[in-house]
């Protein structure tokens, strides 16, 4: 059976707050519904820009729920589905997995981090795969969770039938060239950060879940246009112009300048939760001069 393909950009959408702390799901389902309208590929709800660690179980099925019903048609569904045992993982996998989503992208496990061996990772991911309801991808994101996952792993895994695919966040290049090498052709290689976006185009992949598709989704596909219709001079201009805000929203200024750059630009950021902290009246100015340098805002 032909493997799920995933190709073009997803945002790892963020979840809007309320001042009081509750989650805004009138503000997310506005979000989707412009994102509708823009060059995107599909969706990751409950990604690490989704302040995934602070939902309930009861906000993360509402928000699959909202995501699956409003998401225009056609377009991919993924769901950040890891938890730290396999018994939740598949758990919530398959709970997902009912509500209609795709796929399911879940990142190494990670408290136990120095018994997170070769073995162990290979283990808890082809019993995963095993007993998902859905085609799993594999998350790499080092700056989290402190493991990177190493090429010999990947290598094995990929072959698994149910693991299509896996997000690389590192955003090391030559690791994204070795995982390209190793691993089958149909294989899923998403690139996770917009800092090598257009490095990872020259490398022949094709998809991207990438925190600035929150916000600046439009400019994110126009690289991958640009870039397959052969103006590489046009993608990476397009490339370095948003490199800047990249660094800021993922960066320096985290989740709470993600939420304000999506403000800015017409989408609903709504609060963080506690214990993020909310920019201040200076760090809004600065993320302000940012886009400005790019766009008329």
């Amino acid at each position: 059976m032909r493997k799920l393909q995933f190709q073009g950009i997803f945002p790892p959408m963020i979840t809007p707050f309320k001042e009081n702390g509750d989650v805004d799901y009138d503000a997310f389902e506005s979000n989707i519904i412009k994102w509708n309208e823009d060059r995107l590929d599909g969706y990751l709800v409950l990604g690490s820009n989704s302040e995934t660690v602070y939902l309930t179980e009861e906000e993360k099925m509402q928000l699959i729920k909202v995501t699956v019903s409003v998401a225009k048609p056609g377009r991919h569904i993924l769901v950040g589905s890891g938890m730290e045992s396999l018994k939740e993982t598949v758990r919530l996998t398959n709970a997902a997995a009912a509500l209609g989503v795709h796929a399911a992208l879940v990142l190494t496990p990670f408290y136990y981090g120095g018994k997170m061996t070769n073995e162990a990772l290979i283990n808890y991911f082809t019993k995963l795969a095993d007993n998902s309801d859905i085609p799993i991808l594999i998350y790499n994101v080092p700056k989290f969770t402190h493991i990177n996952i190493k090429a010999e792993v990947v290598e094995i895994l990929s072959r698994h039938p149910n693991i299509i695919g896996m997000k690389d966040s590192l955003g090391d290049v030559p690791q994204l060239a070795t995982f390209k090498r190793i691993v089958p052709e149909d294989f899923n290689l998403l690139v996770g950060t917009a800092s090598a976006w257009f490095p990872a185009l020259t490398l022949g992949i094709k998809g991207g879940i990438l925190a600035l598709a929150n916000c600046n989704p439009n400019e994110c596909a126009e690289v991958k246009r640009a870039f397959d219709d052969g103006d590489w001079e046009r993608a990476k201009e397009i490339y370095q112009r948003v490199f800047p805000i990249n660094t800021a929203v993922t960066g320096t200024y985290g989740i709470a300048g993600l939420k304000y750059a999506c403000d800015l630009h017409g989408y609903k950021g709504g609060a963080v939760r506690i214990p993020l902290l909310p920019l201040s009246d200076e760090q809004k100015k600065e993320i302000e001069a940012i886009l400005g340098k790019a766009f008329t805002l």
